[in-house]
């Protein structure tokens, strides 16, 4: 149980470029230096990872997603929210 106890507080420290880019690929800096301003845990990243993916459900039926991890996501989703869908010409 120890080893359980110490991949939880590994977690809990702040993440590197090496643990983001582990998790969630290789990103434009334009993305990973606003990251890397949050100083996000590693959980933080395995939250917003697992949320990018679409599993949901783990954070509870309904629930939204907060703190640094919610900040992560709206980072790496912001050039989909300002595209404007494209009309026919």
């Amino acid at each position: 149980m120890q080893q359980s106890h110490s991949t939880e507080a590994a977690k809990r420290g702040f993440a590197t470029t090496d643990d983001v880019a582990r998790i969630l690929g290789n990103l434009d800096p334009t993305k990973m230096l606003p990251i890397m301003a949050l100083r996000p845990t590693i959980l933080d990243i395995e939250e917003a990872s697992m949320w990018l993916a679409g599993d949901r459900d783990v954070f509870g039926p309904g629930m939204p997603l907060q703190g640094v991890a919610s900040q992560i996501v709206a980072i790496l989703t912001a050039d989909e929210e300002e595209e404007e869908p494209r009309r026919p010409g």
